[in-house]
């Protein structure tokens, strides 16, 4: 019997052996991750970086705004009332979330490049298959598995962030909004040329193939070097240094590359650890409050636009010249967007790019806390502004401004998110985050197009009030991250 105690002591000294740092010779230099990546600095590596994880961007918003062209059509189709064809939406949004957490918690595990693949393979699989979709139940659970591998993207901006130098951060994460502007306005001139010839099929059989060319080019991006330490993988990260040094034509830091493996990742708890739980609870506050501002602007401008609800109008509704088709007058309701409506959609979506570089410069001048406060208390602002009755002009530029803020609020929250956590924990942040922005984008259409309907004051009052607990959240928030290096463990 008391061979049992001796064999429980001795695994537990192998575990402490096997956990414990093995000292460098004594004289012998060493370096950290983040000094390395200090010392070698922006180069060649980062700018294929930044093309090859950015484009991630354009694929997701390609997937995300296809809904919005193509609704019309199957309406029309499938003769879907008002409710069945906002599910689809709700539900991308649904599989969005779920997948969000459990995607983030096997890239902490299992690293982010293999997660962003699996993610890729799985969005692009299951979109080409919506083309496919036989009836409207099909389609709707297809999408929903589009939603979900889409959630997996997010691990581009955190390969992204765990190779960037700290000076560039606060200047390249945001310009990967160019890339969500690229594919959104692609979908649109897309769907333009192609619903009305080949058909929505064909538009979402095109729509995948930025998804399907990324897959192929992600060979050329190396698995996070953070990610490798904090797994004790050290001949991984300093396999991934040296091979960034060489295309930056740099040099690495002298001596051996050390730091103690962190063999519990991705745990939950973690989130909610004392020294971080504030911040994850005003972290998830501010990214539900973002997501139901930001979806609730594009839900409400046409709304705000076809109904004229600001000045509670009974002037008739202004036909798109566009759009005087025969499907127009169909009792199926067959409403198929004309010329005039695209046109919109790309002026109102340039918005959001409206603020990007003044957006850059705040958030590496006043911090992201501040930034975000500022922003939001905007956003609150513009919301209340919408209640005045002003023409079709002034209500345009205060929904261009709506959206150039919202987008600028996404930025600042993205770039925080991922520099706030520990390695061990970024995946699974992102993803719980990822999860309560889609609870936001889900409730969002009963206030912009249920409650906005019943009062137009009423639904107005509750996005700004929303935007303000919100900046106050992100005010708050007890940990600044400009200039901060990222952290290792927590």
């Amino acid at each position: 019997m008391a061979a049992a105690p001796k064999e429980a002591e001795n695994a537990i000294d192998l575990e402490e052996i096997h956990m414990k740092r093995e000292e460098p010779p004594k004289g012998q230099k060493t370096f950290t991750v983040e000094e390395a990546v200090e010392i070698i600095g922006f180069g060649r590596f980062h700018v294929l970086l930044f093309l090859v994880m950015g484009s991630t961007g354009v694929a997701e918003a390609m997937e995300i705004m296809l809904i919005a062209v193509v609704a019309p059509l199957i309406r029309c189709e499938w003769q879907l009332q008002d409710w069945q064809v906002a599910l689809v939406t709700t539900m991308v949004f649904f599989g969005y979330m779920v997948f969000s957490i459990v995607l983030g918690l096997l890239a902490d595990r299992y690293g982010r490049w293999k997660i962003l693949l699996l993610s890729f393979l799985w969005a692009s699989y299951f979109s080409l298959l919506t083309s496919f979709a036989p009836s409207y139940i099909w389609f709707v659970f297809l999408r929903a598995m589009v939603g979900g591998g889409v959630s997996g993207h997010a691990q581009g901006l955190i390969i992204k962030t765990e190779f960037l130098p700290t000076r560039y951060r606060g200047y390249l994460l945001p310009l990967s909004q160019v890339f969500w502007l690229a594919g959104s306005l692609l979908i649109i001139g897309l769907a333009s040329v192609v619903n009305p010839t080949i058909g929505w099929r064909w538009l979402i059989r095109i729509a995948s193939i930025p998804g399907i060319i990324l897959i192929l080019v992600f060979k050329f991006i190396p698995e996070s070097a953070r990610y490798n330490v904090s797994t004790g993988n050290v001949a991984a990260a300093l396999a991934t240094l040296q091979r960034i040094a060489k295309m930056n034509g740099a040099t690495m830091p002298e001596g051996l590359l050390r730091e103690p493996a962190k063999e519990r990742r991705g745990r939950f708890k973690d989130l909610i650890h004392p020294k971080y739980l504030r911040t994850t609870l005003q972290i998830w506050i501010i990214w539900l409050g973002i997501a139901f501002a930001y979806y609730g602007v594009i839900l409400a401008s046409a709304e705000l636009l076809e109904r004229d609800l600001v000045c509670s109008s009974a002037a008739p509704l202004v036909k798109d010249p566009g759009n005087d088709s025969e499907e127009s007058h169909s009792p199926c309701h067959c409403h198929l967007f004309g010329p005039a409506a695209y046109h919109t959609m790309i002026i109102s979506t340039v918005g959001e790019i409206a603020l990007n570089p003044l957006n850059m410069l705040s958030i590496n001048v006043l911090g992201r806390r501040l930034s975000l406060c500022i922003t939001m208390g905007c956003t609150a602002l513009f919301f209340l502004l919408l209640n005045i009755c002003i023409s079709s002009t002034g209500v345009t530029w205060f929904l261009f401004m709506l959206r150039a803020l919202v987008s600028a609020n996404f930025n600042t929250i993205y770039i925080y998110t991922a520099e706030v956590y520990p390695t061990t924990t970024r995946a699974l942040g992102m993803g719980t985050s990822g999860s309560l922005c889609r609870v936001g984008a889900m409730v969002a259409p009963f206030i912009s197009q249920v409650l906005m309907s019943a009062s137009f004051v009423g639904a107005l009052c509750l996005f700004s009030s929303v935007c303000i607990v919100c900046a106050v959240s992100a005010f708050t928030l007890p940990i600044e991250t400009r200039g901060r290096s990222l952290q290792q463990v927590k």
